[in-house]
């Protein structure tokens, strides 16, 4: 028996939620979006009817307001959200064992095996609408495929756009219904390598699907042949309850209240930023061996900025010695103009349980960041700071009442 996925997507995920909540709204254009004060006011969802009136996500919220001038505008509630898509993902594990969450709005779920207990693959994902929609009041878009790929792709440009919200993408039916689309509309392509791909006289997805392999291999290796995949529909990543736990990096990205131009100012906010990638390794085990640091500029018509790696001498989660090499990277690549965002990651992760020590290193230096961890586990986040986030240039105070940049 061939395997069956599914691609569950929540319809405005946000918005929908608050207009459940909000019953006296259900009529109205809400949106749900950040502050614009201190720039994160960006469009995170919109309900149907604000996007008939030409609002989109991911829109500033001026101008949004330009488009539809009697928006109803609310503040996102993050840990709401995430408490929500956690009853969703127990909604679906009453159908399948095998739950992979994709992001907080979407996850994939093998029903290979419980069709004898639930009926067809259209039946299941009925029901599975129904019992979503029946105990959060939310609606659900359903792809369904032989892999992921498959699955999203049916959610993502058939679902979507079906009255019923769900659709079955058939393997035989990839040359008719997926070929046609434009390159963007592939999985993992975005703009610059939809640029690239159009350069090459590749404009649809039947026209990567059959482009010869070897030289997207030889212009862009793995990540090529990837590709190649996707447009003939072959995806073999099967569906992982574990997936958030293979994870090959750890990393945290700020975008600033205003524009950070001195250095003083930006050693404050990465040494934040090493504090918490350090504490979600510790969180994880993990220690990384190579950092990579990158950051955006001001101004957009002119995009300034890096995204550069150096690889450490030793592995560590230790939040002074990432703080060294990030700060080190930063200074050598950074040409001195404003930011407006920054972000620091490590990979290259291995398991805490065996840490090399030598004579230059205090073993009490390892233990300090793990000791800090269950303090703010248990008094919070903001329990204990260091001195310099209590300068003007700090955020971590501000950013401890929030999940994910946006507030609670």
């Amino acid at each position: 028996m061939n395997p069956v996925i599914f691609l569950v997507d929540m319809q405005s995920f946000y918005a929908s939620i608050e207009q459940s909540l909000r019953p006296e709204t259900q009529n109205q254009p809400l949106v749900v979006a950040g502050d614009p004060e201190r720039r994160s006011g960006i469009i995170l969802a919109a309900c149907p009817l604000a996007k008939a009136c030409g609002v989109k996500t991911a829109q500033p919220l001026w101008e949004a307001q330009q488009a539809c001038p009697n928006l109803v505008i609310v503040r996102p509630r993050m840990s709401l959200y995430l408490d929500i898509s956690l009853q969703i993902t127990a909604i679906l594990e009453k159908f399948s064992d095998l739950v992979e969450p994709y992001s907080i709005d979407e996850q994939f779920i093998s029903i290979h095996g419980s069709e004898k207990l639930f009926g067809t693959p259209l039946q299941i994902a009925q029901k599975i609408q129904q019992a979503i929609t029946s105990k959060l009041g939310l609606n659900a878009r359903i792809g369904i495929g032989s892999n992921k790929v498959l699955s999203k792709m049916a959610c993502d440009h058939f679902a979507k756009k079906n009255k019923t919200g769900i659709f079955y993408l058939h393997t035989q039916d990839i040359p008719n219904r997926l070929w046609p689309l434009p390159i963007e509309s592939l999985f993992g392509v975005g703009k610059r390598m939809a640029k690239h791909l159009r350069q090459m006289g590749i404009r649809t997805i039947g026209g990567l699907a059959q482009f010869p392999l070897e030289r997207l291999q030889r212009r862009w290796g793995i990540n090529g042949h990837v590709l190649w995949l996707s447009a003939n529909g072959i995806d073999p990543s099967p569906v992982r309850t574990n997936s958030f736990d293979l994870q090959k990096g750890i990393g945290h990205h700020m975008t600033l209240p205003r524009d950070y131009r001195d250095a003083e100012e930006i050693q404050v906010v990465l040494l934040e930023l090493c504090e918490e990638v350090c504490r979600r390794a510790r969180t994880h085990h993990q220690m990384g061996q190579t950092v990579h640091v990158g950051c955006r500029g001001i101004d957009f018509s002119a995009p300034t900025g890096f995204q550069r790696q150096l690889k450490m001498t030793e592995a560590t989660n230790q939040t002074m010695m990432l703080f060294q090499y990030a700060w080190a990277v930063f200074q050598r690549f950074w040409d001195r103009e404003p930011i407006r965002s920054i972000g620091v990651q490590m990979s290259q992760l291995v398991s805490d349980a065996h840490v090399q020590l030598n004579l230059f290193t205090d073993e009490r230096t390892h233990r300090l960041g793990y000791v800090m961890d269950e303090i703010k586990q248990r008094y919070g986040s903001s329990a204990i700071l260091r001195a310099s986030s209590l300068l003007q240039a700090g955020q971590a105070r501000e950013r401890a009442q929030k999940i994910g940049g946006h507030y609670r």
